[in-house]
């Protein structure tokens, strides 16, 4: 995840800066600007933690045992830590994200020799706890939240990200859903101003960015401080970014269906910058269920919003999450979980175990599902999404879709980008076309790509266009 690549020259004047994430989108734009405010300090991306003046684990604790991925990795790090101590050197070991959050005084009790655990919302103080560090030796442990929003402090200039690139918008949660501990370690909804987030667009557009995907927990819960200091709603900031020149595409994630208001829809109709694919997820397809994990809607809620999501935009394409044995799920509640599935159609999902998360209402919930069932359940639901998953992509051959190029296939001579609808696309073609969207006649549909040849007609048009 790392900006330079092996390979790179690194001035030996500059330090070395190695960053592991794990997680979410917003984790990867996290990591970046942590990079970035490193910069003054002299640190430089590279590739591999070895030679590393700093290396940082940003960390999630969505997933299972994430915890103890954590400890593992920090044992292989200690060694590295260790052999640069023999030969009179430093390597500063950090721990950041929500695992840190959540986690930081049982980090320095397990591995006292990292020297810095922070959480999502202080790593705008990473350049202060360095210096702290290196003044007075011994941990730093930053896990409070606050009371400066930290997208105040951050650096304007940032790292080209690339053809794509991330702009995290909102952060937070305030749903408190059964199972998650987002609310506990990332805190409160947030929500940065509109100006803010168009500057750093702009800086992205300069720096040849075409797509960007908004982020945040809830992202579409988005509610910033417009520039004549109204308030505006993510579908009216959508429309301000579509206005952007440069900017071809706008995608946005991760969204909870109570926040999908009126207007937010009729930007899926108006606004064609907008891509026709959405992350909505929905966890169950159980009212009982969904009412055990608080997430305060219904199945019936969620399957109008897709028809009016439809009728807005017909050929969207949705993505969702599920999570099969929550606490008390029964054999009834997962028959209706792949009733859902069957009655809307994904274009593509990601499914889990449930795992209990300290200090979530459902660790200590009654009725555990014996992890037999949830594994049998969890095979059933994947081999449905799996097959719808083949079926929308396999529809998508013979179509001429847009594809944004960007970056090189794994095969020599091969480029590859992603059509409206996310999916990975590769072609046969000039580099050059790396940062263009040209139209792709979709030729055959694989596992997990498709594979396509450009129409002429739309390299002529890029030609006489430039």
């Amino acid at each position: 995840m790392t900006a330079t690549q092996q390979g790179d020259i690194i001035p030996t004047d500059r330090k070395r800066l190695h960053v592991i994430t794990w997680g979410c989108q917003m984790n990867v734009y996290d990591s970046l600007r942590m990079a970035d405010v490193l910069a003054p300090l002299g640190y430089t991306p590279v590739a591999e933690p070895d030679g590393a003046d700093m290396v940082i684990l940003n960390t999630c604790h969505i997933r299972d045992k994430a915890a103890e991925k954590v400890f593992s990795e920090l044992g292989r790090l200690r060694r590295l830590k260790d052999a640069r101590a023999a030969l009179g050197q430093r390597m500063v070991l950090a721990v950041a994200g929500c695992v840190a959050q959540a986690e930081g005084a049982e980090i320095l009790a397990r591995a006292p020799y990292v020297d810095i655990v922070l959480g999502p919302q202080t790593y705008h103080r990473l350049p202060e706890m360095v210096a702290r560090a290196a003044r007075a030796g011994g941990a730093i442990i930053e896990t409070d939240f606050p009371p400066e929003d930290k997208f105040d402090h951050l650096p304007d200039q940032t790292a080209p990200q690339g053809v794509t690139a991330f702009l995290t918008i909102q952060e937070g949660c305030d749903k408190f859903c059964s199972f998650c501990v987002v609310p506990y370690t990332r805190g409160a909804e947030q929500s940065r101003p509109a100006a803010a987030i168009l500057a750093e667009a702009r800086r992205l557009v300069a720096q040849g960015t075409r797509e960007i995907t908004l982020l945040g927990q809830n992202v579409n819960a988005w509610h910033g401080e417009a520039p004549d200091g109204k308030t505006w709603g993510l579908g009216r900031l959508l429309r301000a970014l579509a206005e952007m020149p440069g900017l071809l595409r706008l995608r946005y994630a991760t969204s909870h269906p109570r926040d999908m208001d009126d207007d937010l829809i009729h930007a899926h109709r108006d606004v064609p910058a907008l891509m026709p694919f959405l992350h909505l997820p929905i966890q169950s397809g159980s009212d009982r269920i969904l009412g055990a994990m608080n997430r305060k809607h219904s199945a019936a809620d969620y399957l109008t919003l897709v028809e009016r999501l439809r009728a807005a935009r017909p050929d969207l394409a949705l993505s969702s999450d599920f999570i099969v044995g929550h606490p008390g799920e029964t054999e009834a509640d997962f028959d209706a979980t792949l009733a859902l599935v069957r009655a809307v159609g994904f274009a593509q999902a990601y499914s889990f175990k449930y795992s209990p998360r300290p200090g979530t209402p459902a660790a200590g919930a009654p009725s555990q599902v014996p992890e037999a069932d949830k594994d049998r359940r969890l095979q059933a639901l994947q081999a449905l999404l799996r097959e719808q998953q083949a079926r929308f992509n396999s529809a998508c051959v013979g179509l001429a879709l847009p594809v944004l190029f960007t970056g090189l296939g794994r095969h020599p001579g091969q480029i590859a980008g992603r059509s409206p609808f996310l999916q990975p696309v590769h072609v046969s073609a000039d580099a050059a076309l790396v940062g263009q969207q040209q139209l792709v006649t979709i030729s055959a549909a694989l596992p997990n790509s498709l594979a396509g040849v450009i129409d002429p007609a739309s390299t002529q048009r890029e030609r006489l266009s430039a």
